[in-house]
């Protein structure tokens, strides 16, 4: 969809053809950014390329669960963020429609990074692996994804 808008700036020649990637990838971040709850959890994108992305969350005492670890569901919403990112970043809208987390360790220190990568891309599907990793860059969750391609 993005892809499609920027085109048509292309054609009526309000973008110039050599600034076409540069405005798309401002676009897209635009569209991936608007995620209200991501901003709210404090999640921060960090990277996006096609099929690719990385988000980083700061921990703080509101992401601890009762025995003061960072609650599952923070890390899921990490890496939640970071497959949306990566598999909307060709600018058609893709939803995911299946989900999978296995969690391996607390994470040490007061950063989680996830990084989104495509593994696989049909017609309407997509599947994706995220990596939770925590300061040390130890591993500290798994993420899998299927997504459905709308466009």
């Amino acid at each position: 969809m993005v892809f499609f808008l920027i085109l048509l700036k292309v054609r009526n020649g309000t973008v110039k053809r050599g600034d076409f990637l540069n405005n798309m990838d401002n676009e897209m971040m635009k569209f991936i950014k608007n995620d209200r709850f991501a901003n709210y959890v404090g999640i921060k994108l960090i990277k996006v390329e096609p099929g690719y992305a990385v988000t980083e969350m700061e921990i703080n005492d509101n992401h601890l669960n009762g025995v003061n670890i960072v609650q599952g569901g923070a890390i899921f919403t990490l890496a939640d963020y970071a497959f949306a990112a990566a598999s909307n970043s060709k600018g058609v809208v893709t939803l995911g429609i299946n989900a999978n987390i296995s969690y391996f360790k607390s994470p040490k220190g007061r950063k989680l990074t996830a990084e989104a990568t495509k593994v696989s891309e049909s017609k309407k599907l997509c599947g994706y692996n995220v990596d939770v990793l925590d300061e040390n860059k130890d591993l500290i969750a798994r993420f899998t994804s299927t997504g459905y391609i709308k466009g």
